[in-house]
């Protein structure tokens, strides 16, 4: 893999979707300081159509509340993570129509499916709208068309990913798509078609890859005292795991119980032969970077054995990656739980549509992150179980999120979704007022006191009953109740790389927060992340973060703590340039049994 390439392709590729979302704007008369007139019904003397209008009408109001730069960073990326799944999903044969929609079968840029465009087979293709397209040779309209109602299409099994293209992101789609010199046309020349058999580590480094910029621009201003805004955390602070790190934070905690399940039958073992034992599961299983617990004594191995968790069954067993970046975790986890699925006798198919259902969690601030990753993990699925992408009740929905905040859901909208229910109101109040600017915070939010079966059970109700704001409920009310449950439950393993970054850096509203909440750690976010991880967790935390922590007197009384609730399993020193972090890390696994 040419991580040269990968990291130049993806850089260009944000400044042209960013440059070209401006102009396509700028062609509907929107501007950074326009008046941005919503009533206007022509543009450039061509009257616009009412579903033109409609979009524009909900562009300039995605403008106003998030300002305009925003919002071309975000087409921008929303048309990069759709290009970057279609390019993964024809070269792996996923595409239900299985005709190609960026090369030929020779995998030159000669899109087949504008060769098979009235034959191919996508739902909601309009044919006679094809046909019109064909008979003007209008091929780059053409090309649009397919390549949205292909988007369109996914959207039934993949609806994170693939949301319907019906609003203003439409309006902002790349011009040319069909030169060689587009987005398209380079990745189909500069990435070889074999990098994207592999969804993580190609999916890792053009995520991180194409903030490069945008971080370091973060970092220029940081130098100015210039706080770090909510929209930027991610690009200052997203850093891709090597593949072998995340094998030894997984195999080291979540395979781990595992061990301890299959050992738990043996009895009267010595410690010498309990680490053989622990040694030939671990090879049965290939997991390379498998440490056996250490020798101990007889009666720290008593109590130890005492603190063993055993699960009534393997849905029972939860696992979470607090900042999930591009999902690289939770694809090997994935790994991991298909293997102890399987020697339980579970088929492939079922244990990955329960796996996706039960076991895997994941949560990001970033939208795009949180794309990615569920994209991730669903290709993983469908690796599987081809039903994973059906769609309805045939398909699966991970508990893979972006973390949403409160602060743009409307009154009305509450009140409809609440229908006069006091006890429900009550609860939905007390939420929005926790998930007020979450995705400033991200997961180190700590949720209490919900009634969440409360609240579900009124998500229920609505699933039966139409409501003036539909909309707003399916696309925010919903999803915002589950991923704070998600924020507010315990799970049996914590596996994460969390975002590294000085409390000064950070805004005062977050550095308030910390300081209230997590006074022993406040002066990093990292260090934050190690108290959050250990009180989310029931048996093992496993991170990977700058050494400081262990040295450092700033976070003297943080070791003071916890080194009497939990211990050091395992840890490895990395050194400085284990993955470009530019310093000292560790990467280690907290037994957290102690103290639950």
């Amino acid at each position: 893999m040419n991580k040269t390439a990968i990291k130049n392709f993806a850089i260009w590729s944000r400044v042209n979707l960013i440059e070209s979302a401006k102009q396509k704007a700028f062609e509907y008369e929107i501007t950074k300081d326009g008046t941005n007139n919503k009533n206007l019904k022509s543009v450039g003397g061509r009257l616009l159509t009412a579903t033109e209008m409609e979009q524009r009408s909900a562009l300039i109001d995605e403008i106003k509340a998030k300002g305009f730069d925003q919002v071309m960073e975000e087409a921008a990326y929303t048309w990069f993570n759709r290009f970057i799944a279609l390019r993964y999903m024809e070269v792996n044969g996923f595409l239900p129509s299985h005709v190609r929609v960026f090369t030929n079968e020779d995998g030159e840029f000669k899109p087949e499916i504008m060769k098979e465009a009235m034959t191919v087979e996508i739902d909601g293709l309009d044919r006679e709208k094809v046909f019109d397209l064909l008979e003007k040779q209008n091929n780059e309209e053409l090309y649009k068309y397919l390549l949205i109602t292909q988007c369109n299409a996914l959207g039934e099994g993949l609806p994170k990913m693939f949301e319907k293209i019906a609003h203003w992101t439409e309006l902002l789609f790349p011009a040319n798509l069909l030169r060689s010199d587009s987005v398209i046309g380079k990745m189909v020349s500069e990435i070889p078609e074999e990098d994207f058999t592999d969804a993580v580590q190609i999916i890792g480094w053009l995520y991180q890859y194409y903030n490069t910029e945008l971080k370091d621009d973060t970092f220029a201003k940081l130098k100015k005292n210039i706080k770090i805004s909510k929209e930027r955390i991610p690009a200052a602070t997203q850093l891709f795991t090597p593949d072998w790190i995340v094998r030894y934070m997984v195999e080291n905690s979540l395979g781990r119980i595992y061990v301890s399940a299959r050992l738990s039958v043996v009895s009267g073992q010595s410690e010498s032969e309990r680490i053989e034992a622990e040694k030939a599961i671990a090879e049965e299983m290939g997991w390379k970077y498998y440490l056996p617990e250490a020798e101990q004594t007889p009666e720290v191995r008593a109590e130890l054995n005492k603190l063993t968790t055993d699960h009534d069954s393997l849905t029972d067993l939860k696992v979470i990656d607090p900042c999930m970046g591009s999902g690289h975790i939770l694809v090997y986890a994935f790994d991991v739980l298909m293997q102890i699925y399987t020697s339980a006798g579970w088929s492939e198919r079922d244990a990955a549509k329960s796996i996706v259902e039960n076991n895997l969690y994941g949560l990001d601030i970033d939208d795009r992150a949180g794309q990615l990753a569920y994209f991730a993990v669903m290709m993983k699925a469908r690796k599987y179980n081809r039903r994973a992408l059906a769609g309805g009740a045939s398909g699966v929905l991970p508990n893979v999120y972006a973390i949403k905040e409160s602060n743009r859901i409307s009154a009305m909208a509450i009140d409809d979704f609440c229908n006069g229910n006091t006890k429900v109101k009550a609860e939905m109040d007390k939420l929005m007022a926790q998930m007020h600017d979450a995705k400033e915070y991200g997961s180190i939010l700590n949720i209490r006191d919900i009634n969440f079966d409360l609240l579900f059970t009124r998500c229920d109700e609505c699933v039966d009953e139409i409501h003036f704001h539909q909309n707003e409920i399916d696309e925010d009310i919903i999803p915002l109740i589950k991923i704070a449950y998600i924020m507010a439950q315990k799970y049996d393993v914590v596996v994460t790389n969390p975002p590294y970054a000085g409390a000064k850096g950070l805004s005062e509203k977050v550095s308030t927060y910390l300081a209230q909440s997590f006074p022993l750690s406040k002066a990093d976010l990292f260090a934050v992340f190690i108290e959050k991880c250990y009180s989310i967790s029931r048996n093992y935390a496993a991170l990977v973060t700058p050494s400081a922590w262990m040295y450092n007197p700033r976070f003297e009384s943080l070791r003071e703590k916890y080194e009497k609730i939990m211990s050091i399993n395992s840890l490895i020193e990395l050194g400085s340039d284990a993955f470009d972090a530019g310093f000292g890390t560790v990467t280690y696994i907290l037994d957290v049994r102690y103290g639950v």
